[in-house]
């Protein structure tokens, strides 16, 4: 059940899922088995289709296309993701995220991600996630909170290149954890967008369960230095929160 690998990833956050369009495309194996290698967990696929936002990328046949003991973090930033759902759920994703401000059946679209079976072990499920753009007000999750397993809070603006990370994300992210409280429900919440090894200390002192990152983990061909440079600025951001919200780093 998608309740078991909710509670697998929030037992072992925060995790980082790496982006795997920022890998060496030329040597694509290579760079993800040095991810696996390096402990990495979660591979993250952003889904554009050059209308929700400026930019357009693979569909599901790249995701099905890669082999990976990690999980498939799928990321749809699409005009409508209800047709292409059960496309990504066939190309083995564990986490299905659709946006608030996409499609007029959002609600739908969050149900059918929990309905369908995960092809890589039927009995884990698929994480439904719902992201928010930086502009959209939490408001729009309440109708839609029974239907979720995790939050993205974007901390950039989707598909603009080159920008900073957006500090009133920590604010929301705040506001977010005391509506997820106040549901009584298990909800995970990602942070996705503009994060950096100079920043993702502040993102996981935020409370980022998930924090997607990308060029960050592959520059200068130095994944592995700097990963553990992102994992000790983790840690010693995590060292100044309260002892309540302190989790073992292993992401």
């Amino acid at each position: 059940m998608a309740s078991s690998l909710l509670d697998t990833i929030k037992s072992s956050a925060p995790l980082l899922s790496v982006g795997a369009l920022s890998a060496n495309l030329l040597h694509l194996a290579d760079s993800i088995k040095t991810l696996e290698e390096n402990g990495i967990r979660l591979l993250h696929f952003d889904v554009m289709d050059g209308r929700f936002c400026p930019q357009f990328t693979a569909g599901a046949f790249f995701a099905k296309g890669i082999g990976t003991t990690l999980l498939k973090d799928v990321h749809l930033m699409v005009e409508d993701p209800l047709p292409l759902i059960p496309e990504f759920a066939a190309a083995g994703a564990d986490i299905i995220t659709v946006h608030a401000e996409s499609g007029r059946h959002i609600h739908r679209s969050l149900q059918l991600i929990g309905e369908l079976k995960n092809s890589n072990d039927p009995s884990r499920g698929i994480l439904r996630g719902i992201a928010l753009n930086p502009g959209t007000s939490l408001d729009v999750l309440e109708p839609l909170l029974a239907e979720v397993d995790l939050v993205f809070l974007l901390a950039i603006n989707p598909g603009f290149p080159g920008q900073r990370l957006i500090d009133e994300t920590g604010r929301r992210c705040a506001l977010l954890k005391s509506i997820i409280s106040k549901s009584g429900r298990n909800i995970l919440i990602g942070i996705d967008g503009g994060i950096t090894r100079n920043n993702i200390g502040q993102a996981a002192s935020w409370g980022g369960q998930i924090i997607v990152t990308g060029s960050a983990v592959f520059e200068g061909g130095r994944v592995r230095e700097n990963l553990e440079e992102m994992r000790l600025s983790i840690s010693k951001a995590l060292k100044g929160c309260d002892e309540n919200e302190k989790q073992m780093v292993r992401c």
